[in-house]
């Protein structure tokens, strides 16, 4: 029987955080998965879904709390109008709350565009907790928002497209130095060829790329399962 998620509460430093939860049969590692900034999405849901039946404990924090948009003008307000402080609460406290479902040495964070970038500031913040870190096209909007690199103690698989006006492959390439100056001795970023940003995102045909989102599915669960246990 396939594994079915369920929205749950959490503690979010003084408030309660909101997400999507999808838990295997028999447990597993913990995986928190940040979204893109269109919120907490089917697409999200069903990322979250797919990693549990690799045998992960996947917990989707709902950062907009409740607010889904469709368009890009849309999104853009959305993400900028996130309030950067509790959504740090946020992603903390659904760190804490995968840890306690799931099992293995550490957690993951797996976060997508903005979410991506996200991620990287999580690990800096929870460096106790997250032992692998995976942005996939992921860089962040806010000027004078980045991750605490020297704080980031997981390994770092980051996933970039070839043709991406934002997280484009300097920016990739950059991370890299920077992670690798800081002392992380656990980086590896892919460029996928003629892929554009969002590849991994199948509910928008103008730019998912199935051969590309496979291969970095592949790397990412191997990725998670060598670092996590």
């Amino acid at each position: 029987m396939p594994p079915m998620g369920e929205m749950i509460e959490f503690p979010s430093n003084g408030s309660t955080g909101e997400g999507y939860l999808a838990t295997p049969t028999g447990g597993g590692p913990g995986v928190v998965v940040i979204q893109e900034w269109w919120g907490l999405v089917d697409h999200i849901k069903d990322v979250c879904e797919r990693f549990a039946a690799e045998g992960f404990v996947a917990l989707a924090p709902d950062l907009y709390h409740g607010k889904k948009v469709s368009e890009p003008d849309e999104a853009g307000k959305a993400m900028m109008a996130m309030r950067l402080d509790e959504a740090a609460k946020d992603m903390s406290g659904a760190v804490d709350a995968v840890r306690e479902r799931s099992s293995g040495s550490g957690v993951g964070a797996v976060g997508f565009c903005m979410g991506g970038g996200l991620a990287l500031v999580l690990a800096g913040q929870r460096a106790d907790a997250v032992k692998a870190v995976v942005p996939f096209y992921g860089a962040l909007a806010w000027e004078g928002v980045e991750p605490a690199y020297g704080a980031i103690k997981g390994a770092v698989l980051g996933h970039y497209a070839e043709n991406d006006a934002w997280a484009n492959p300097d920016v990739a390439r950059q991370l890299e130095r920077t992670l690798t100056d800081s002392g992380n001795e656990d980086v590896t970023i892919h460029i996928y060829p003629g892929t554009d940003h969002a590849f991994f995102n199948d509910t928008r045909p103008e730019v998912y790329a199935p051969e590309a989102s496979q291969l970095a599915w592949a790397r990412t669960i191997e990725f998670l399962r060598s670092r996590l246990g």
